[in-house]
């Protein structure tokens, strides 16, 4: 399966790649498998993501799903970002061949556990 134009343009021109300062919460994930990495920051204000940052360390299509995920999740409740599913990213971004969707399910996870975070108090920090 080839990746689409959209896989492409996310590729090509990432979306809200990089750090957020002042994140109210930042949540990293890593696929054992593979080691793929995906770190994300939000900015919540009254359970609404105001803004959503990513980095992505691994394989193009967990950089192209970290991209789509914060364009999907910016203006949503805490409580609608929840909902969206590793089948709806992989279709924002075009199709992802089977081998491939670890990518989106590792972004969904990164997600979940951010707002876990910010559910729980927590504002975990990083080393750079």
């Amino acid at each position: 399966m080839p990746y689409s134009q959209i896989f492409k343009n996310h590729f090509e021109n990432p979306r809200n790649g990089g750090e957020l300062k002042g994140a109210d919460v930042v949540a990293e994930e890593t696929n054992p498998v593979c080691g793929d990495r995906l770190r994300l920051a939000l900015k919540i204000n009254e359970g609404t993501i105001e803004a959503a940052r990513f980095l992505a360390y691994g394989c193009p299509p967990v950089l192209v799903c970290g991209s789509a995920l914060t364009e999907l999740i910016q203006g949503k409740t805490t409580e609608e970002a929840l909902l969206v599913t590793r089948k709806q990213l992989v279709a924002a971004v075009g199709g992802l061949p089977l081998r491939k969707q670890h990518a989106a399910a590792l972004a969904i996870e990164t997600l979940r556990s951010a707002i876990e975070n910010k559910k729980s108090g927590g504002k975990p920090t990083f080393p750079t």
